[in-house]
């Protein structure tokens, strides 16, 4: 659909093995938590056959069962947060906001990607994972709290509550911003309790929100402003802000779960393209959704002039490009059989949100 795509990671040739005797990595100290509504849930599945082989859960399980699983994935991991923060010894003001931010009703669509991508190539989700789940959520959140700043979106509104720089202020907001991006990076230190996985991972994250991933994006975004857009300008951005930190919790994931280099390869590729597909729907609902159905400020894409789908292609035209990734997301877990239909409906469940 778009075309190699720079940086495009590898499993073995990432050059992580040769540098694990340098980096000085802690034994696991979070703890994994599985409320036992999970434990019912999963109980729940295995009984009903829907993790056998002639299972196919894309179409037995309605959509009210999958929203509720991943409700139920969305929680574990914010109890994980929850847990981290209490653990850490930071100043109060600082931790307040913190949990401010941290406890926002989001998504967390990247760290449930983590989790069930690790677990459809690990058989479970693993405490690396877990911690996985948890950084790439700070990292994502971080993003958020400097984007929402004057200097750069200048919003009021995220996660339908107010912005962190206005519930604090800015100061507060950049720093906090600050701690998260840091935080992250040390729970993968201490927390995973393999060296080669926890470089492979602090490797991953750090190259796909950095300065040739997630930054590069939101740096070419800003200055696209007001600017004549084209295609492949917009498809730069979107693939950078966007996709890559999509692509990013795949391979987390696989990475935790064990994969060989053709199952991290699919997955990375699976997780690119459903967050393009995720980015062009956020185009679109800025467009046609109301501010309290988005929980943060609509419509202002449109009037900051940005380059969005809908601004350069038309909203039906993008509509048809979101449809063609995600049916391609679709045909990389095509190796995996049944045992990917969660992901299947997870890609179904990002085109149609509404939020």
């Amino acid at each position: 659909m778009f075309g190699q795509i720079e940086g495009q990671p590898t499993l073995a040739g990432s050059g992580n093995t040769k540098n694990k005797n340098h980096f000085a990595v802690y034994y696991l100290f979070l703890i994994v938590y599985y409320d036992f509504s999970i434990i019912d849930d999963r109980r729940q599945v295995v009984k009903s056959g829907q993790l056998g082989v002639e299972a196919n859960m894309a179409k037995s399980t309605s959509t009210i069962d999958f929203n509720t699983r991943l409700r139920r994935k969305a929680q574990s991991v914010n109890y994980s947060l929850q847990r981290i923060l209490d653990s850490r010894r930071i100043n109060s003001e600082l931790k307040e906001a913190l949990k401010y931010t941290l406890g926002a009703p989001g998504k967390r669509v990247r760290s449930v990607l983590v989790l069930w991508c690790c677990e459809l190539v690990g058989g479970q989700v693993n405490s690396n994972a877990e911690v996985a789940s948890c950084a790439i959520e700070m990292v994502h959140t971080y993003s958020l709290i400097h984007d929402d700043l004057p200097a750069m979106d200048d919003d009021d509104l995220r996660r339908g509550q107010p912005t962190c720089h206005k519930a604090f202020d800015e100061a507060t907001a950049i720093l906090t911003g600050d701690a998260l991006l840091t935080l992250a990076f040390e729970i993968l230190a201490e927390g995973i309790d393999q060296p080669v996985v926890a470089v492979k991972l602090i490797n991953q994250l750090a190259q796909d929100a950095g300065a040739a991933g997630m930054i590069a994006g939101q740096m070419a975004d800003l200055r696209a402003e007001k600017s004549v857009g084209t295609k492949k300008m917009l498809e730069y951005i979107h693939i950078n802000k966007t996709a890559k930190m999509f692509r990013c919790a795949a391979a987390m994931g696989a990475i935790c779960g064990g994969a060989t280099q053709k199952q991290f390869e699919y997955l990375c590729e699976y997780g690119l393209h459903v967050g393009l597909a995720f980015q062009i729907a956020d185009d679109i609902l800025d467009e046609t959704a109301s501010s309290e159905q988005l929980g943060k400020t609509a419509g202002k894409d449109l009037k900051a002039a940005k380059c969005t789908y809908p601004a350069i292609v038309g909203l039906e035209k993008a509509r048809e490009v979101q449809e063609k990734l995600t049916s391609e997301a679709m045909g990389m877990l095509k190796p995996f059989g049944q045992k990917a239909d969660t992901l299947r409906q997870f890609a179904t469940a990002l085109m149609e949100r509404t939020k």
